[in-house]
C-alpha cells in the first residue's frame, strides 16, 4: 500500500440504541483490516448526542469522539480528521472485500480536481439510491456514506459548490 492515508468517519445517529452500538462495533472492528493495511490512519466518530457507550467504544479504539447538533456529520468529523482524505460511513457499514486495494488506488492517483469517489451501497433505501444516480450525472452537493472525499472539501461547509463530480468505485459497502 501506498503512504497515503486516509481519516475514517462513521456517523453514530442515535447512540442510546443499543443495536446502533453494536453496528458501530461491527463497522469499526472492519476499519482494523484498513490499519493494518496501511490505509486508515486514525478514526473519527461522530456521535448524534452525547453517549457514555459510544465514549467508550471511542477510548477503546483509539478514536475521536465528535458530538454533532445538526448540518453534515461528515463535515463535523473533518473537523477532527488528521488525513487528507475521509472516508464516510455509517454505523454498521461494513466495507467488503477488496476496499482497502481499491481506495488505496483511488487517493493513489485521484488529481486535485478530483470530486469525490463513491463506495456501491446495495443496501441504501430507494430515495438513497435515487439521489445517487442523479448526483452520478450532476454531481454530488453533500458528502453521503460510501464517499471518499478530500477532508478540505468537507471543513468548507456542509454543501460542496460547486458540485463534486463522483468517480464510482467498485467496492462496495454491505450491511449485515
Amino acid at each position: 500500500m501506498g503512504a497515503l492515508m486516509l481519516s475514517a468517519v462513521t456517523f453514530l445517529a442515535d447512540p442510546a440504541d443499543p443495536d446502533a452500538i453494536d453496528r458501530l462495533a461491527d463497522t469499526l472492528s472492519v476499519l482494523v483490516s484498513g490499519v493494518a493495511g496501511g490505509l486508515v490512519g486514525d478514526a473519527v466518530i461522530v456521535a448524534g448526542r452525547e453517549s457514555e457507550a459510544a465514549a467508550s467504544i471511542a477510548d477503546a479504539t483509539g478514536a475521536a469522539l465528535v458530538l454533532h447538533e445538526g448540518g453534515s456529520p461528515y463535515a463535523a468529523g473533518a473537523a477532527a480528521a488528521r488525513r487528507d482524505w475521509v472516508l464516510c460511513l455509517e454505523a454498521g457499514d461494513v466495507p467488503a472485500e477488496g476496499w482497502i486495494r481499491t481506495l488505496d488506488r483511488f487517493i493513489g492517483t485521484a488529481r486535485p480536481e478530483t470530486g469525490l469517489g463513491r463506495l456501491h451501497r446495495p443496501a441504501a433505501g430507494l430515495s438513497d439510491r435515487l439521489v445517487g444516480r442523479i448526483e452520478a450525472l450532476i454531481g454530488a452537493k453533500r458528502a453521503r456514506a460510501g464517499d471518499v472525499v478530500r477532508r478540505e472539501a468537507l471543513r468548507a461547509g456542509a454543501v460542496f459548490a460547486p458540485r463534486l463530480k463522483i468517480r464510482p468505485l467498485i467496492a462496495r459497502i454491505d450491511r449485515p
